[in-house]
């Protein structure tokens, strides 16, 4: 064979060669990017668990601070009251 028919058989050799690499390298892509998605997933979930727990406990926090505050304002009021009513 001719230099000129060697060049292009080993130019489409190539190509195919080529062609499997990237076929073989969208497909690792494709499952990498499946597998990172899988686990951004359940790490959210994980967070919004425990998020969601922090948020109970502070807002149960939250609600005792307030009555206790309402309540010591009630009795402060009540005893401003008694006071002005000299009793």
């Amino acid at each position: 064979m001719g230099h000129l028919t060697d060049e292009m058989t080993r130019l489409c050799g190539e190509i195919v060669a080529l062609r499997h690499a990237r076929k073989g390298f969208v497909k690792d892509l494709t499952h990498h990017v499946a597998t990172m998605k899988a686990n951004f997933h359940q790490t959210r979930m994980e967070m919004a668990r425990k998020t969601k727990a922090e948020r109970r406990a502070a807002f149960s926090h939250l609600k005792k601070t307030v009555g206790a505050m309402r309540h010591a304002f009630t009795t402060d009021l009540l005893g401003a009251r008694k006071a002005w009513a000299g009793k």
